[in-house]
């Protein structure tokens, strides 16, 4: 009895450790929690980061470059030659070199690198605006399928209530068999909409866990914003608004004109190997031989040594014209892309904006549409429960129901989206 007693204790005690081991989170988020988890969280966001305080480094690293560097060196020898005794030598020195001037590559480092610096801070944020588009149409893709979802249980409840009206007619012979196996088939159709809403659901959920780099068994559940409003999204500032908004605030153009900044610094760095370069040397050392009087040597090679060097280039094989011909080419190049992220942005704008006003229509359309057939779809339920029309027309009315349904959300749902897009762009806290 012990063992049996010790034995369930154990088997118990594993169990809670598992089960501790295999607890997972449970989140409840709105879309401002998952933005702000994701910012939090993201892997690829936090590498980005890491990109940041990489090119802060380098930009404190070149303004060290400045100042003269020193070196020691310590050097000990032992020497023995046939028909001497062994001795031991020794040398100490320091090194110091500062560079006064190298054509204005020191300054242009600096510059350069700071540039990089903040240019690195933009891309982040223009990686926060991609992330947070995706996060966008993740969370409102999860919160079509909860809306059509509901329907969707609705539609099975009156399917079911169809089948058992059909399968009394049938057993009354009001029907026949044919009329109640489409009815059948029709209910059973219905509980397949159903879990393929819920996969997509589940698919969907998985991508909002993906980008917020959360495990994946950890449990999210959204919490569904007003979506009523509407109205007053679809008030839309004027193009003109929007466009010199998203100039203004948009990383992407701020990424493109630092490139032409990073490329001009390049452009003289390259022309800077025409010049001469001048540096500072100097170096104190001492040494001695053998080990006597080893205070009184050190004192007596006792050196100082201080200098200029001057390096004038003449002639490198044109590597210097070389290299200022492609820093020029990198420029025009980097003006071009300029101009080309220009006319991309704005045409990108344009065409999301009119989306928008086309979204927002269908919208209107959808909405009106599937108002009339639901009371259309309530009126031939109605009139197939008395007999009085067949079970295909009461099929067909159903089915445009549900396909007026289902075109209502997606286009609900997709004008929100591209309507918090252009909010992204022109730089406006996301909300909902």
């Amino acid at each position: 009895m012990r063992k049996i007693i010790l034995g369930f204790v154990l088997v118990m005690t594993a169990g809670a450790v598992k089960a501790q081991e295999t607890t997972v989170a449970d989140y409840h988020f709105t879309l401002e929690d998952c933005l702000n988890y994701a910012f939090g969280n993201n892997y690829n966001l936090q590498s980005m980061k890491l990109t940041e305080e990489a090119s802060e480094d380098a930009y404190q690293q070149s303004k060290m470059e400045r100042l003269p560097n020193l070196s020691a060196s310590v050097g000990e020898n032992l020497n023995h030659s046939k028909g001497s005794d062994a001795a031991l030598s020794g040398n100490y020195s320091l090194n110091a070199n500062m560079t006064l001037y190298e054509g204005g590559n020191i300054s242009n480092t600096i510059e350069q690198n700071k540039l990089r610096k903040v240019q690195s801070t933009y891309q982040t944020s223009q990686y926060q605006n991609n992330l947070t588009i995706q996060i966008l149409q993740a969370f409102l893709t999860v919160l079509g399928d909860e809306e059509l979802l509901k329907y969707q249980a609705a539609v099975v409840k009156a399917s079911e209530e169809q089948l058992n009206q059909g399968k009394e007619q049938f057993r009354y012979g009001s029907i026949l068999e044919s009329d109640y196996l489409l009815l059948e088939a029709q209910y059973a159709n219905d509980q397949y909409n159903v879990l393929d809403t819920q996969i997509s659901r589940d698919n969907s959920l998985l991508t909002l866990k993906s980008l917020l780099s959360m495990p994946v068994m950890d449990n999210l559940q959204i919490i569904s914003p007003d979506t009523t409003s509407i109205q007053r999204m679809s008030l839309l500032p004027s193009l003109n608004e929007v466009l010199d908004q998203t100039n203004q605030t948009l990383p992407d153009l701020k990424i493109s004109q630092y490139n032409i900044d990073i490329a001009k610094v390049s452009l003289k760095m390259s022309q800077a190997n025409y010049l001469p370069t001048l540096s500072l040397h100097g170096s104190l050392g001492t040494g001695h031989t053998g080990s006597s009087n080893f205070g009184t040597q050190l004192s007596d090679y006792l050196n100082q040594q201080i200098g200029l060097s001057l390096s004038i280039p003449i002639y490198d094989n044109s590597r210097t014209k070389s290299k200022v011909t492609q820093s020029r080419i990198a420029l025009k190049q980097a003006e071009l892309d300029r101009k080309q992220t220009e006319l991309d942005i704005q045409q990108t704008v344009v065409t999301d904006y009119q989306s928008v006003v086309s979204a927002y229509n269908k919208y209107q359309t959808t909405n009106i549409r599937q108002i009339a057939y639901s009371k259309t779809f309530d009126v031939y339920r109605a009139q197939f429960n008395v007999g009085s029309i067949t079970v295909v027309d009461l099929l067909q009315q159903q089915n445009n129901y549900i396909s007026a349904l289902s075109d209502y959300i997606q286009s609900k749902y997709e004008f929100i989206l591209k309507r918090k897009i252009l909010d992204v762009y022109m730089g406006i806290q996301i909300t909902m």
